[in-house]
């Protein structure tokens, strides 16, 4: 978990010097003209332009009008959006230069603000609240925090204020949302069978699996790898084989018991024993010797040669593809007989998509274009894309009887690469209640959501998740401050004790030493955010 420890003005200054630099032509955009429009229904008897700043892929066209969601979206509204557009290599150094500048656009699209900029920008008046405007003028926003009132108190700022307006993707609900878990263990079923072994069930018997992985190199010619992973990397770290131990492990290190208590996982003497485990594993030969400093790209062309007996990742069509010859390895019992599927604290929930700045002279306009992108068919292709395109592929059919979207086989294309030139990135809302009524479910999402359902949930303890408390400037501050010195360490001296053996020697000086780098402070921090918002 990342978070902003610089101030507002340093990175806004940083960012016009870079742009400054980089660029001997800095064109800029300001506000639009005061329209004088109230009482506004769309679409407008005449067409007005507003001026946004946005950002999208380098694939994507240059001017996102040439999309046929903004095309179709000017005709319903009849208003004409001049962007200023970036890709997004260059977009925060740009945006950054034209909150320094004071040269501010209406509104800025798709704004990737962290929570910290968001709350600076909103003290020294850059960006404006928005609450308002959701209650007057946004009857779809309204609608959808109506339905889900949690994403309402994740959107307010700790001073009352909204200031921007929320990315919602659901995708199933609860413990089987798809979120719930993204460090998905893909075991090779093929090697299994051909070497006579049954799915492993416990630590002890994977290890057996390993070895035999090993000892028999189905692979050939020495290139079988027992176990692979990329060591910090997301979805991809071995972090799902510490549920055997205890809590568990997630990229944040954070969890919360079912009595609202919130741990910092690798501090836990469940986090020790795991570590122990892999210690073993690294001893036999059983982990690929560079996992701990592979990049993606080493790590799918192994996977791509079929190279692996265990390997971990969100989806295993990425690596090894959609075939046969890997499954989904459940949870398995540890030495106590004790297994858990550990929760992550992902969802598909972003607040700071879009802002409103100061320089706006058309609130209520604003207010109602955005507010049609909260409309359930618009939303679907705000996130995925759209229909009917004669110029390329279309990742949806419509069907008109039914109002309904239904996602196409895309055959060989990627599903990302295709988004990333049709679709918006913006604000939008996607309800798990809209499946099957607005829309259909992406394949590879609902052949996810079945696996997280029949093979995940059923050993998943956690009743709770740690929420996206929405903390002040100065909680930000120190857990930043916290965070860049306590992560690390926690990185660095799990990698040693799995490759060393030490950490049964070393425990009790690591504890101290997490003391001394703030994490008591930090878990002060967190739990009274955990309280606050879910009281």
């Amino acid at each position: 978990m990342r978070k902003i420890s610089k101030t507002v003005s340093a990175l806004l200054l940083s960012g016009m010097l870079l742009a400054t630099g980089c660029s001997s032509k800095t064109t800029q955009s300001s506000s639009s003209e005061d329209y004088g429009l109230s009482g506004v229904e769309l679409p407008l008897e005449e067409k007005v332009t507003l001026n946004f700043m946005s950002q999208s892929s380098p694939i994507a066209p240059t001017d996102p009008n040439e999309k046929l969601i903004f095309k179709r979206l000017e005709e319903k509204t009849n208003v004409h959006i001049n962007w200023r557009n970036f890709t997004w290599d260059n977009f925060a150094e740009r945006r950054n230069l034209a909150f320094a500048s004071g040269e501010l656009p209406d509104a800025i699209f798709d704004a990737a603000l962290g929570d910290y900029d968001l709350l600076r920008l909103a003290k020294d008046g850059s960006i404006i609240p928005v609450e308002d405007l959701i209650d007057q003028y946004m009857p779809n926003l309204q609608k959808v925090l109506e339905k889900a009132p949690q994403y309402r108190a994740m959107m307010t700022a700790p001073d009352g204020h909204i200031y921007s307006f929320p990315w919602i993707e659901e995708l199933g609900a609860d413990k089987e949302s798809i979120h719930s878990v993204d460090v998905f263990p893909w075991i090779n079923v093929s090697w299994l069978a051909e070497l006579g072994l049954e799915m492993p069930t416990t630590t002890e018997e994977l290890k057996e699996v390993l070895i035999a992985f090993k000892e028999n190199d189905p692979a050939g010619d020495g290139k079988t790898i027992p176990m692979s992973f990329i060591y910090g990397h997301g979805g991809e770290d071995l972090t799902f084989l510490f549920g055997s131990f205890g809590l568990g492990d997630n990229w944040d290190h954070t969890v919360v018991t079912d009595d609202g208590k919130v741990v910092f996982t690798a501090a836990e003497e469940g986090y020790k024993e795991g570590i122990k485990y892999f210690n073993e594993l690294y001893e036999a030969g059983l982990i690929d010797i560079e996992a701990f400093e592979q990049d993606w790209n080493t790590y799918i062309s192994k996977g791509k040669e079929n190279r692996y007996g265990l390997y971990f990742t969100w989806d295993k069509g990425n690596i090894t593809g959609m075939n046969d010859t890997y499954d989904l390895m459940p949870a398995l019992a540890g030495p106590d007989g004790h297994k858990n599927v550990t929760r992550t604290n992902g969802m598909g929930f972003d607040r700071n998509r879009m802002v409103i700045t100061s320089a706006n002279k058309n609130l209520e306009l604003t207010a109602k274009w955005i507010d049609a992108l909260y409309e359930p068919l618009q939303s679907v292709q705000n996130n995925w894309g759209t229909y009917g395109d004669n110029e390329q592929q279309n990742i949806f059919e419509f069907d008109e009887a039914a109002a309904m979207l239904k996602h196409l086989p895309l055959g060989d294309t990627s599903p990302w690469e295709l988004r990333q030139r049709t679709f918006t990135a913006g604000p939008l809302a996607i309800l798990d209640s809209y499946y099957g009524n607005v829309t259909t479910k992406p394949d590879d999402a609902a052949w996810r959501l079945n696996l997280m359902k029949d093979v995940m949930v059923p050993d998943m303890k956690a009743e709770n998740i740690y929420p996206r408390v929405f903390f002040s400037i100065e909680e930000l501050d120190r857990l930043s401050t916290i965070e860049t010195d306590l992560f690390p360490y926690v990185k660095r001296k799990r990698a040693e004790w799995i490759t060393n053996g030490k950490v049964e020697a070393e425990w009790a000086e690591y504890l101290t030493e997490l003391d001394r780098l703030g994490y008591p402070e930090w878990l002060e921090i967190k739990q009274e955010g955990y309280d606050r918002s879910t009281n």
